[in-house]
């Protein structure tokens, strides 16, 4: 283990002093933000015009009008008018972002209130306009003359609450779900960051393993250590290497998050739920390393690599070929399925726990361990691939040659 760990030094050393990773390191976050201040240049920072509006009252409401606007902080200066309807054509020509509402016995009975703008009118008008619809309907009811259990049935209004079957208990309760989205969405998405960083990273064994063949460096580090210790190492050391750029990745993204969401973002990211979500992104790095150092070991080279080794370099990305079906329905088959296949589990696991309102236990528990099993056996696997392929040299390994080596 001690040699292990001094290969990982040697790897993060050597990596860290070369230009390349580190202009990579602070560019990726770097372009996130600069992406997302560019995005803010196209907002709108104007702050809303202030509207003028006049109400011709007939029916002396106004007062419960104007603390409708004092209540909702509507941008409105309202004052009351006596000109009538036909008189204000030369006023709207005239006039520039006003307002005048018409409120007398028949617009009441009707249930509809005129409303006359001019042309160049601020665009929030026509929704905020429509805060005033509820304290009418108040004032449409008490000429009911009805009773004050009437009133209260008939104000409450009607509202459609949705349940499905999944939230439906066997003892005829509902459960509502009164959960804010983020604190769900801000742990999975942090784990994701996580394993998609360090798995990124992981693929630099890849190139580290072929790199060191094509160089005659391998036998020189082998006649130290193992090329057990050798591979562990390796896997160590790009490990923290995928932290180091998950918290550089943060330390800029995080404040920026903090600034345009108005919400506690850090408050959401320390539950206890964010640490299974990064042992599965761990264990989703652990996976795909054992492949990627095993396999680096086979090719000659990085440029000709073939369509094997190519295709183990996509392994990480199946789970994006599954978002519409496991984030659709997260409980479904396919996405129950996709968390027990290790190379899917990882991704399709955070996917799932990240939009379920209720974690299946069971199958969390099985998933993470067919996770660990598959690991423990692909690093076996790894290692008796790397203990041949890193000392071949001038060809790639076909599929038939790496099958020989592990049944040896």
């Amino acid at each position: 283990m001690r040699n292990s760990m001094k290969i990982a030094k040697w790897e993060i050393k050597r990596n860290l002093k070369n230009k390349s990773f580190v202009i990579g390191l602070f560019l990726t976050p770097l372009l996130i933000l600069g992406f997302g201040f560019l995005g803010s240049l196209f907002d709108s920072d104007d702050e809303p015009e202030e509207t003028t509006v006049f109400v011709n009252d007939q029916l002396e409401i106004y007062d419960m009008l104007a603390e409708t606007v004092a209540q909702y902080d509507l941008e409105w200066e309202i004052h009351q008018t006596k000109l009538a309807e036909d008189a204000i054509q030369d006023e709207l020509e005239n006039g520039e972002n006003t307002a005048y509402i018409f409120l007398n016995e028949e617009s009441m009975e009707n249930g509809v209130i005129p409303v006359y703008t001019t042309d160049e009118i601020d665009s929030s008008f026509s929704t905020s306009v429509q805060l005033l619809a509820n304290p009418l309907q108040q004032v449409r009811i008490a000429q009911l003359n009805l009773t004050d259990e009437e009133i209260a049935i008939i104000s409450s209004g009607v509202v459609f609450e949705e349940t499905s079957a999944e939230d439906y208990h066997a003892s005829g309760e509902q459960s509502t779900i009164e959960e804010n989205p983020l604190e769900k969405l801000v742990p999975g998405l942090f784990a994701g960051v996580i394993l998609f960083a360090i798995v990124i990273t992981g693929m630099m064994i890849f190139q580290s393993a072929s790199q060191e063949k094509k160089d005659k460096i391998a036998e020189i580090i082998l006649s130290s250590v193992t090329p057990g210790e050798l591979m562990n190492g390796k896997i160590i050391g790009y490990f923290v290497l995928g932290i180091i750029q998950v918290v550089v990745l943060l330390v800029f993204v995080i404040p920026f998050a903090v600034t345009k969401i108005d919400e506690p973002i850090i408050e959401y990211l320390l539950v206890p739920e964010t640490l299974l979500l990064v042992l599965i992104a761990v264990l989703g790095y652990l996976l795909f390393a054992a492949i990627f150092v095993g396999i680096g070991a086979t090719m000659a080279d990085m440029s000709t690599s073939g369509n094997f080794q190519g295709l183990v370099m996509m392994l990480p990305f199946l789970s994006f070929a599954l978002i519409g079906p496991v984030l659709g329905d997260p409980s479904g088959i396919i996405a129950k399925v996709a968390s027990y296949i290790p190379f899917t589990s990882p991704g399709v696991l955070i996917m799932r726990l990240t939009v379920l309102e209720e974690w299946p236990w069971v199958e969390i528990a099985i998933a993470v361990a067919v996770l660990i099993v598959s690991i423990l056996l692909f690093m076996k696997l790894a290692g008796k691939i790397f203990k041949v392929g890193i000392l071949m040299y001038g060809k790639n390994a076909t599929p038939g040659e790496i099958w020989k080596w592990i049944r040896s």
